[in-house]
């Protein structure tokens, strides 16, 4: 029986039992991918990390309960908090994904995240499904290569939004996103991915590679405080820098524990 050391952090925040969970794994090298989903199934958390280390950085992935997902900002949050905070690994940690370089460094006593910008693109056949999600009241809609964004009137609405699970499944493989100007934050968000196994993301990094962008043109300002309107919630800093969009977020250790593998 194979024993491996597992950590939970909140990332996204500075107190327990609020931000996002992730689950993260520290390996020598991958597991099977089976072994890989069935941990992340298992813990049934919005996604479980697995990094180990390559020649020059790390190599980083992440599931969902129910599959291998291309980008996740928390659980690289969270990771880079594992490997600086628990095992002392010091300086910037790069981290190799499907979207290329992920970068992160401590800032004070949080960390910065630089991410690829995933600029808003124009909404392809969904738009009628979004008028059947949101009643038609919407201000504007556009998308990336894996999400819907929903621009609601006010911060209110985002507030008030009742999802409708099984149409918003229905944007498979896309999730959605709904946003709106904030009241004491720049911009506010909520975010669905029912068919990942997620009804609700508590707080989404990789969301804001397109929100800032979004926004900054909105606003006309490169620097925004973002806050996700979930009922665990969160508070992401960012900017706009280039073709590159800068997170800075906490994060806290929830658990250390040993999982037992046949």
């Amino acid at each position: 029986m194979q024993s491996l050391t597992m950590y939970q952090v909140d990332a996204f925040t500075t107190e327990l039992f609020r931000g996002n969970p992730a689950a993260v794994l520290v390996l020598d090298d991958w597991l099977p991918v089976k072994t890989m989903q069935a941990i992340a199934s298992e813990n049934n958390l919005a996604e479980t990390a697995f990094v180990k280390p390559n020649a020059s950085s790390w190599d980083l992935r992440w599931f969902t309960p129910v599959h291998e997902v291309d980008f996740c900002g928390h659980a690289t949050l969270a990771t880079a908090h594992v490997l600086a905070n628990e095992l002392g690994v010091e300086g910037e940690l790069v981290f190799e994904t499907r979207v290329g370089a992920l970068r992160v460094n401590r800032k004070d006593s949080a960390y910065q995240l630089d991410f690829p910008c995933f600029p808003p693109e124009p909404i392809g056949e969904t738009l009628p499904l979004l008028n059947e999600i949101t009643g038609g009241d919407h201000v504007s809609a556009f998308q990336n290569f894996e999400n819907v964004f929903v621009v609601l009137k006010n911060e209110q609405a985002v507030l008030d939004f009742t999802p409708d699970l099984p149409r918003i499944t229905q944007l498979d493989p896309f999730g959605l996103v709904i946003t709106a100007r904030g009241d004491e934050h720049d911009f506010v968000s909520r975010y669905f991915v029912p068919h990942a196994g997620i009804p609700e993301d508590p707080v989404t990094g990789s969301i804001h590679a397109t929100l800032v962008p979004y926004w900054a043109e909105e606003l006309g300002k490169p620097r925004l405080s973002a806050f996700q309107r979930s009922k665990r919630g969160g508070h992401l800093r960012c900017e706009l820098e280039g073709d590159r969009v800068l997170l800075t977020g906490s994060a806290v250790t929830f658990m250390k524990a040993q999982i037992y593998l046949p």
